[in-house]
């Protein structure tokens, strides 16, 4: 790995990790940069899932005093969501590596619709035009269905869960941010169990962008408090539809 490749991948990495805390998607910056300085498809999302995991640990810090007294929510969705990423990470290492890289390019563009949908749907939430229950089997399925797409391939994750908890559960968004930054950790932590044991990581690439994105993420939680993220969320949306046509003309 050149100087340059590792500069990339810091830089990746640290966007990644305060983008996850600000919005979600930060995946969507720092797959392709895996990609872009050569690693395999397959390999640069096992990496990646596995790299992201120290951001999502930053945020988590830096929300303490958001995630106070929502243990039995930790608990409750924390099981199902772990259980889904540890099937979705398997499927990632059985299924063959033409399977991932003819997906690839639909997955970034759902996570890419997430991101610009989520809004829409914290407003239904807000104009009370969901029930509220957070021990509904319907939004237990979703987490686990979460699960599954963050074990299998993680971009967006973060969108996908917001907009699911700010649909069931009648919270404050910063809260809720919180939340959905624990349940994220939860499935990377599964994730790199799995894909670490036995998947093609790069273990390189691994580290400076782990490393990276912890500072990221302790970071994002700074802009997250402070930030309107409407910006943020269109630049990165517009950033993957462009990743997503690349892979398509690969």
């Amino acid at each position: 790995m050149t100087p340059l490749h590792a500069l990339v991948l810091a830089v990746a990495g640290l966007a990644a990790g305060a983008i996850n805390s600000v919005a979600g998607g930060g995946s969507l910056v720092s797959f392709p940069a895996m990609l872009a300085i050569g690693i395999p498809t397959l390999s640069a999302n096992a990496t990646n899932l596995i790299a992201v995991t120290p951001g999502y640990v930053g945020g988590t810090l830096g929300y303490r005093a958001q995630l106070a007294g929502q243990g039995t929510r930790v608990r409750r969705y924390g099981a199902v969501i772990m259980a889904g990423a540890v099937l979705g990470s398997a499927i990632l290492l059985v299924a063959p590596a033409s399977a991932f890289d003819a997906l690839a390019p639909f997955l970034v563009l759902v996570a890419c619709g997430l991101l610009v949908a989520q809004p829409r749907l914290a407003r239904a939430r807000a104009a009370g035009t969901a029930e509220h229950d957070e021990s509904s089997p319907l939004l237990l399925g979703a987490v686990f269905l979460g699960g599954v797409y963050g074990g299998y391939f993680g971009a967006g994750l973060g969108i996908m869960l917001l907009a699911l908890l700010a649909v069931f559960v009648p919270e404050d968004l910063q809260r809720l941010n919180a939340l959905k930054g624990v349940l994220s950790l939860l499935v990377s932590i599964a994730a790199a169990v799995l894909l670490g044991l036995f998947g093609p990581v790069d273990w390189t690439a691994c580290l400076i962008v782990a490393v990276a994105s912890l500072a990221g993420g302790r970071l994002g939680v700074v802009v997250a408090k402070r930030l309107a993220p409407q910006a943020l969320r269109y630049t990165v949306a517009s950033y993957g539809t462009v990743v997503a046509i690349v892979l398509l003309l690969r």
